[in-house]
């Protein structure tokens, strides 16, 4: 598969789970399954795929793909937050702006950024790593993918 159109898969794969799982637990604590807004979740991981796919065509457009870790990180958590609150907005029938309610699409993008944040931290990992070493600067990445995959994507 092509590296690039893996990266993007990666990241409307996990954001619009992100969404989707953010949107079951920031508005719904203590609800039975049935009551969960599963079709409300689904809207907005929908929409926040959309706003990733224009999210990460314009990181790769501007060339600013190859980052270190900790700056990855922190445009995958902002690139998250947009698309979050993108889903909340695409969401709304119809959308006012003074109606709104943001504290609930704030409450679902700090989730989801959370959530963003620990998947960047778990994939960065230590395998392969002996103890003691540093891992090399390229093998360490906030992506699922593997290594050279990931790097073939970034590297342009």
């Amino acid at each position: 598969m092509n590296p690039v159109l893996a990266d993007f898969l990666e990241r409307i794969g996990w954001t619009s789970g992100q969404v989707f799982i953010s949107v079951l637990l920031a508005g719904t604590a203590g609800a039975a399954v049935v009551g969960l807004p599963w079709k409300l979740a689904a809207v907005m991981a929908v929409s926040a795929a959309v706003a990733t796919i224009v999210t990460t065509a314009v990181q790769y457009l501007a060339k600013q793909t190859d980052l270190p870790f900790w700056q990855d990180i922190l445009v995958r958590a902002v690139k998250t937050f947009i698309a979050s609150l993108a889903g909340s907005i695409a969401a709304a029938h119809p959308f006012n702006v003074v109606t709104f309610h943001w504290s609930d699409a704030f409450n679902v993008a700090a989730v989801a950024v959370l959530g963003s944040l620990g998947k960047g931290l778990l994939a960065k990992g230590d395998a392969g790593v002996p103890a003691g070493a540093a891992p090399a600067p390229a093998a360490v990445n906030p992506s699922t993918l593997s290594v050279p995959t990931y790097r073939a994507a970034i590297v342009r």
